[in-house]
């Protein structure tokens, strides 16, 4: 009777064993092939000769419908409150600057810097899920190409778990089937055990990775709320900044005009400079006044970094020769093409080529006077800084353009934004896929390699 009782025992716990390494496996084979709802699965026919009952429960649904779409409007209604709360704020916020150009200036700054921090959180974010999404594919592929085996699994365990071992009965017979079967048993349990586990595995990693990608879009979706305000922000901020600066040139339409006009009688990058510093006023202002200024001092042989801080300044806080190091790109993005390399076109690299994101922002890397904005030839939108000293900062293939000839610009201040697409007919005819800044650096005229005035890491750069 007690060998009775214990063989009992061990048949109870035996199916426990198998029912509880079943159950992994039954959520694994569920979250691979859910079960499809029943109105999917039902024909036109068999969707007719349902009850009346259930055509009322089916009809019911129309009312969540509804609650959705009051749902929606409600999320829109919000929306639309908040962009009014913002532009009110921003009215509020520029009539406190008022004409104080130093705080309007730092504003720009402060609010260029943002937007370009949150564009860098955005591409690393986007980075980081692209490895997360193949590894879920990855995954989900493996489990649905192993169906079959989930299914051979499952009714292994749910055969074992249903079937008691026989008892251990008096004829001899009985008792070698009972220790084939006790046999049979050991040997192929351990062998479902670890399938499930390799299943059961494979199904927490892949609910795992649901959750981090879950987070990481969570807060890519924050980070793109934040961009579209600080962006509404910084527009509203520019729109007053050059409305201050149309107050002080009267004739900055007509001048702008007029430089258009001949940059078309202009071949090359030189002959534009040169046009534009000897028949533009404002233009030719901003070179005599940058000709005239004299190298800025210097704290023990180097620059002074503390005359950044300024945001009233109309001169550049440090001599440009001297600011190697310090500057930083003037978008977010990668480098494409290298000073000295080809240019697509047969040609010599005379700048440096970056690969931007749609609609990124684009500052400025140093102080400097504007002596051209405008469209010219295959650069598409070309921005042109006197940078004292001799030198100059070619800046093109942005898509608009948002300071105007004569004016002083300030290290970090925005100054334009990118398009769509590369607006440049060089990288044009690589068939680029996003926009790209193309930056010229020139001392006396001649194209320079700009390589040593950017910063090698964060902490150098200088944002103004």
């Amino acid at each position: 009777m007690q060998h009775r009782r214990n063989m009992r025992s061990y048949s109870g716990t035996a199916r426990r064993g198998w029912l509880s390494a079943s159950l992994p496996l039954a959520i694994a084979a569920l979250a691979i092939h859910p079960p499809a709802p029943a109105h999917a699965q039902a024909t036109p026919s068999a969707q007719e000769s349902v009850p009346p009952a259930q055509q009322a429960a089916a009809t019911a649904t129309a009312p969540d419908a509804i609650k959705q779409r009051e749902q929606e409007l409600e999320a829109a209604r919000e929306e639309q409150r908040k962009a009014t709360e913002l532009q009110e704020k921003l009215k509020a916020d520029i009539a406190a600057i008022g004409q104080d150009r130093s705080k309007l200036n730092q504003q720009l700054i402060d609010i260029a810097g943002q937007v370009r921090s949150v564009e860098t959180r955005i591409a690393d974010a986007e980075a980081r899920l692209q490895p997360l999404d193949n590894r879920e594919r990855e995954i989900r592929s493996s489990l649905d190409s192993r169906r079959a085996e989930v299914i051979e699994v499952l009714a292994a365990l749910q055969r074992a778990g249903r079937r008691t071992p026989p008892a251990l009965l008096v004829r001899p017979e009985d008792a070698l089937q009972s220790l084939r079967t006790a046999m049979l048993l050991g040997a192929v349990v351990p062998e479902l055990r670890t399938r499930a586990e390799k299943l059961a595995n494979d199904l927490g990693e892949l609910v795992a990775l649901r959750k981090t990608i879950a987070t990481e879009r969570d807060a890519l979706a924050h980070d793109r709320n934040r961009l579209k305000e600080d962006q509404t922000r910084l527009a509203a901020l520019v729109d007053e900044r050059q409305r201050q600066q149309a107050a002080a040139e009267k004739d900055m339409a007509t001048e702008g005009a007029r430089a258009i006009a001949l940059s078309k009688q202009v071949t090359d990058l030189q002959g534009l400079i040169a046009k534009m510093e000897q028949d533009i006023k404002s233009a030719a202002k901003a070179a005599a006044t940058a000709s005239l200024q004299g190298a800025p001092a210097t704290v023990n042989g180097k620059p002074n970094l503390g005359a950044f801080k300024d945001p009233a300044r109309l001169t550049p806080a440090v001599a440009f020769a001297s600011a190697k190091g310090l500057f930083a790109y003037p978008v977010n993005g990668s480098k494409i093409r290298d000073f000295g390399g080809s240019d697509g076109s047969g040609g010599v690299q005379k700048g440096i080529s970056l690969a931007a994101k749609p609609g990124a922002q684009v500052t400025t890397p140093c102080d400097g006077w504007v002596v051209y904005a405008g469209p010219f030839r295959s650069y598409g939108q070309l921005l042109i800084l006197n940078a004292g000293g001799g030198y100059h900062v070619l800046i093109a293939g942005m898509e608009r353009i948002s300071v105007n000839i004569g004016q002083f610009v300030l290290t970090g201040e925005p100054v334009a934004t990118m398009g769509s697409t590369s607006q440049v007919a060089s990288i044009l005819a690589t068939n680029a896929s996003q926009p790209v800044l193309y930056v010229e650096f020139r001392k006396d005229g001649t194209p320079i390699d700009p390589g040593p005035w950017w910063a090698t890491n964060e902490g150098e750069k200088v944002r103004g």
